[in-house]
This record gives C-alpha cells, structure tokens and sequence, in this order.
C-alpha cells in the first residue's frame, strides 16, 4: 500500500463573516498517496487555487482536519516534501531565473555548486536555458510559468502541486510541460495534484477531482 502523503476530512475554508462569507472549500474529504497522479477540475472561482493552498500549508483551514501523515508538519512541507507551482507571478525580481529555481535546494541546505547544477538541467529540460541568466521583468509570462515550475521541482519533491501550469503556454508547450511532469513523477514516484481548465492536460492524468458548487468529488477515472 503506498504512503498517504496528504489526508483531508471535512475540511472548509471560508473568507469573511456574516453576510460576507464566501465559501471557497466546503466539507472537502479526500486522501492523496504517493504515486497518485490527479487532475483537480471545476470552473474559475470554484475553490481549485484556495484547496491546493491548504494541501501545501499556505492558509490554515476554517474547519475540519488536515494531515500529511508520510511528510510531517506543516513546517517541514517547504522547501522539501512538497513544490508547488503558482497560477500567478511568483519568481523573485531580484534573482535571476536560474536563482530562483535554485532557491528552494539553498534553502534546504544543499550546497550552492549541487543546487546550481541541479536548476541547471530543470532549466535544460524545460526549454529555459537561452533565459537563465535574466530577470523576470525580462521574460515572458509563458517562460515565468515554466520557471515557477523548474522552481517547484527542486529538490524531488514526494508531492508536486500545480495551479494552471500550461494557462500561459500554447499546446506544444503544454504538452512538453506536461511531459516533464510525468517523467519527473514516474522517476521519483511523487504524487501529482494539477488544477486545470485543459481537458487535454486532464486526461493525462489517472485521476479526477472535480468541484462543482463547492462540493469536491474524487476518485473518479478522467473520461475526457
């Protein structure tokens, strides 16, 4: 049996009070063990951002029960146990690509010519090697999506987290991204959570959650 890496029962997050309230995930039960390869699906606004943010530990629940039974406490997730790729900027505008995808490895400790070479060949593999050396205000946003994600790669994460990865990319470059992200999961067996709109990156994945009003479904085979 593999590893429960992430295990979630009732869990809410709601933003405001009163009549303000806005539920952005409701009653969410779910587990996700090593080696789960899982698109999480559902229209803009449904919660995809907002439930991936508690798997990783960036926001505290409002109600219910988070744990990650096989990767410790919510601390020790990042940098280390857990990546994540953002939808939105989240390069650092005074390092260079390169350093911002060396950055997570640094952190963890690892020495600066290993954590060099290692962005090194995320960089080569994602197709960002004539960008290394610039800043982000120099690239495009399509080039900063795939930094964010050599970043989020570092150091062999056991769970990998991507919010709209190929939103900026055209389909050729999805599809590399895409196949990056496979050989990086198969080659490590981490589990793969990728919130999308794409209903061809959808299926390439095994599994489907989808939201609708709120409610999370999992388990479901993709049938894109």
């Amino acid at each position: 049996m593999s590893d429960i890496l992430v295990r979630a029962v009732g869990l809410n997050r709601q933003f405001g009070d009163g009549r303000g309230t806005v539920v952005a995930v409701a009653d969410a039960t779910f587990e996700i063990r090593e080696g789960e390869r899982i698109a999480l699906t559902g229209p803009s606004g449904s919660g995809k951002t907002s439930l991936l943010h508690l798997i990783a530990a960036l926001d505290q629940p409002s109600g219910g029960v988070i744990e990650w039974p096989a990767l410790g406490q919510p601390g020790d997730l990042r940098p280390g146990p857990v990546g994540i790729a953002f939808q939105g900027p989240s390069l650092l505008p005074p390092l260079t690509v390169a350093e911002n995808v060396a950055l997570p490895a640094l952190l963890a400790g690892t020495a600066e010519a290993e954590a060099a070479a290692a962005a090194g060949t995320l960089i080569d593999r994602l197709g960002l090697s004539e960008v290394a050396s610039k800043l982000p205000e120099e690239i495009s946003g399509g080039q900063a999506q795939r930094a964010g994600l050599a970043r989020a790669l570092m150091g062999e994460p056991r769970l990998i987290l991507a919010d709209e990865p190929t939103g900026q990319l055209d389909r050729t470059s999805a599809a590399a991204l895409i196949d990056v992200l496979l050989e990086q999961v198969t080659a490590t067996h981490a589990a793969l959570v990728v919130a999308t709109h794409d209903t061809t990156v959808a299926g390439r994945l095994p599994l489907r959650w989808s939201i609708t009003e709120r409610t999370l479904q999992t388990g479901a085979p993709c049938t894109y």
